[in-house]
C-alpha cells in the first residue's frame, strides 16, 4: 500500500485523505458499534482542542478527544496522529476533524487569486502522478476548485474545496477545508462527506464550526508585536502552509501536494476491510 512510501514531510494529511475514502464506502459510521463505543462526548459540554481552542457541544453535535481521535482514525484504517479531534452530527453521515497548526499567526493582508493557486495546485498534482505511475499506484486527476477559496475578514476564516477523479473508475473525491486564523497559528479543520449529500453537509458543517473559538489570549485579534507570525500568507496557507512555502522558491511551483489525493491507493485497503464487515 502506498502508505508505506516516505512521507515524512506530510504524514500530517495522510488520515484526511483516507477518512475521505472511507466515507464513501460506509454511512451511519456513528450508529457502528466500532464506531458508536468510543468515547464519544455530547451535548451539552465542552471539548477542549489543546490548550488554544474549545469546541461547545450543542445537539445533535459530539466530540472526540486526541486520545479517542486516535483510536477513530486506526478504525479508519489510518495512522493515529497526535493532538487531531474528531467533531460530527449523530444524526447525519458526516465527520470532521480538527487540528491546530502552531505555525504563527498568518497575516491576511494578501490578495488571494485563486486562478494562480489553481494552477499550482494543478502542476503539483501532476508531478506527483508522474511519480505514482512510475510505481504502477492509482491516480487522482485535479480537476479543479469545487469552490475557490474565501476569506471572511470578520471570523478570520478562510474555506476552499476542490474536485479530482481517479483514472481507475472516474470516480469524484471532494476535499473541503476551512482554516480558522488565530493569534499563534491556526485550526485546519478537514470535512469528510459521502458525495451524495455533501453540499447539504458543507452547510451543516460550517453551522457546528461556529461552536469553536480559540480561548482568551489566543484569538486572532489579541495579536501583538514581537509575537511569532507564519512565513507564509493566505495563498501559502492553501496551498499547504509552512511546508509549501519552504518548497517555493520565487513562487508556487513544484509544489508537494498531498492534498490532491496521493494516498488514493489506501483506499483499496480500507474498502475491502469494511466490505468484510458487512
Amino acid at each position: 500500500m502506498e502508505k508505506k512510501m516516505n512521507i515524512k514531510v506530510k504524514a500530517k494529511i495522510v488520515f484526511l485523505i483516507a477518512a475521505i475514502y472511507f466515507s464513501a464506502a460506509r454511512s451511519q459510521f456513528y450508529d457502528a458499534p466500532e464506531f458508536h463505543d468510543l468515547a464519544w462526548q455530547t451535548s451539552p459540554s465542552i471539548g477542549k482542542i489543546g490548550d488554544k481552542g474549545v469546541f461547545k457541544i450543542t445537539e445533535p453535535y459530539v466530540f472526540l478527544n486526541d486520545i479517542e481521535t486516535n483510536k477513530f482514525l486506526v478504525l479508519n484504517g489510518n495512522l493515529p496522529h497526535t493532538n487531531s479531534y474528531t467533531i460530527a452530527n449523530k444524526k447525519s453521515n458526516w465527520f470532521g476533524i480538527l487540528q491546530f497548526v502552531n505555525e504563527g499567526y498568518v497575516k491576511d493582508d494578501e490578495k488571494i487569486d485563486p486562478d494562480a493557486l489553481l494552477a499550482s495546485l494543478k502542476e503539483g498534482n501532476r508531478t506527483n502522478n508522474e511519480e505514482k505511475r512510475k510505481q504502477g499506484l492509482v491516480i487522482l486527476n485535479l480537476e479543479g476548485w469545487y469552490f475557490p477559496p474565501r476569506y471572511d475578514y470578520e471570523t478570520k476564516r478562510i474555506e476552499w474545496g476542490t474536485k479530482l477523479r481517479s483514472e481507475t473508475d472516474n470516480s469524484v473525491t471532494i476535499n473541503v477545508t476551512t482554516k480558522i486564523l488565530g493569534r499563534s497559528g491556526h485550526v485546519s479543520a478537514i470535512l469528510v462527506s459521502n458525495p451524495e449529500e455533501l453540499d447539504k453537509d458543507i452547510i451543516d458543517f460550517k453551522l457546528a464550526i461556529k461552536n469553536f473559538d480559540y480561548i482568551s489570549g489566543e484569538k486572532y485579534s489579541e495579536w501583538t508585536q514581537g509575537d511569532r507570525v507564519a512565513a507564509y500568507g493566505l495563498g501559502a496557507l492553501v496551498l499547504g502552509g509552512a511546508a509549501a512555502a519552504a518548497m517555493s522558491k520565487g513562487g508556487f511551483k513544484l509544489i508537494w501536494i498531498a492534498i490532491v489525493g496521493i494516498f488514493a491507493a489506501v483506499w483499496a485497503g480500507i474498502k475491502k476491510l469494511f466490505e468484510r464487515k458487512k
